[in-house]
């Protein structure tokens, strides 16, 4: 089939190289625009036009994806399906039903659980033992489009936003190209979501970040591995951020005031009470330093037992 794929972060990469090495041919790649970035603030690429410039594969990047001059050049390449992965924008009605076998979504959860915009992020802060990917055909509404494939993936115990965001990745690329065989011989059956299971995954604003010490220990746990590595979370001691990157809950049922420091321990970081329970700090970055162990950090800025943090 042709496809124009639409795509802009690292999560669509796997989709973009299954794709690429597919029978299928990818006839253009639409993407974000180039903004700036860094402290220099120098126009960078996003990593989907990388790939595809490095794979000889024309790019386009329209500020506006539904405007009409840009949707009759899309039209114009006789797609037989469109695939969005990440791409950032909506797709109105002209742009929907453009191609003859639709347009396909490759999402980063089970639908209808976390539509929206950080599914990830969410189901890791939430303390879901499960997560996966749903492909569907798109229409107007946020994620709420007619189910095709689904593949549960596990979120283990250990597993950060940045871990689970490669293997939801890697098999999205995988549940894309189930979907696509199936598709172009007539051979899926598009099942509508359950609008009443919905829930939403919200974007991530700085109000998400904050630790609050009054939740209880694994609360705050899933929190800092539901923003690790971006954007963080954080607490505050003198006045100062202080990100959390890496913490162990130590204890669920122990009640102290929350905040308190109870303990430091070389190997082990900082003990910290929460609403129910404690938790050990382990890894941290003080605001415009390097990431470091709890205890070194503690060592530095002479924290001590009966301190309070946020």
């Amino acid at each position: 089939m042709r496809v124009i794929f639409m795509g802009s972060p690292d999560y669509a990469l796997p989709s973009l190289d299954q794709l690429l090495s597919s029978p299928h041919q990818v006839v253009a790649v639409v993407t974000q625009p180039d903004r700036p970035k860094g402290r220099g603030q120098q126009m960078a690429f996003t990593p989907v036009k990388e790939r595809a410039l490095a794979k000889g594969i024309p790019v386009l990047q329209p500020q506006k994806i539904n405007e009409g001059g840009f949707i009759a050049q899309l039209k114009d390449l006789a797609p037989d399906v469109l695939v969005v992965v990440a791409y950032g924008q909506l797709l109105n009605e002209a742009l929907l039903t453009m191609p003859p076998k639709g347009c396909i979504n490759v999402h980063a959860s089970l639908l209808p659980k976390y539509r929206g915009a950080a599914p990830i992020h969410w189901s890791i802060i939430q303390g879901e033992g499960e997560t996966g990917v749903t492909t569907m055909l798109m229409d107007r509404g946020m994620d709420t489009g007619a189910m095709l494939l689904k593949k549960k993936v596990p979120i283990e115990k250990q597993d950060t936003v940045g871990s689970l965001h490669d293997k939801l990745a890697e098999t999205g690329g995988e549940l894309l190209m189930e979907t696509l065989a199936l598709l172009e011989n007539d051979q899926i059956r598009p099942v509508p979501q359950s609008h009443e299971e919905a829930s939403y995954a919200s974007l991530l604003g700085r109000e998400h970040e904050q630790i609050i010490w009054q939740k209880n220990a694994r609360e705050v746990h899933n929190q800092v591995r539901g923003l690790n590595p971006w954007p963080g979370a954080y607490t505050l001691f003198g006045g100062k951020t202080i990100k959390i990157w890496e913490t162990q809950v130590e204890d669920e049922g122990v009640q102290e005031r929350p905040g308190l420091v109870l303990d430091i321990r070389n190997g082990q970081g900082i003990l910290v009470a929460c609403g129910r329970g404690s938790l050990w700090l382990r890894l941290l970055q003080p605001q415009g330093k390097r990431p470091m162990p709890g205890e070194d950090w503690a060592r530095g800025v002479r924290l001590e037992k009966g301190s309070v943090l946020g």
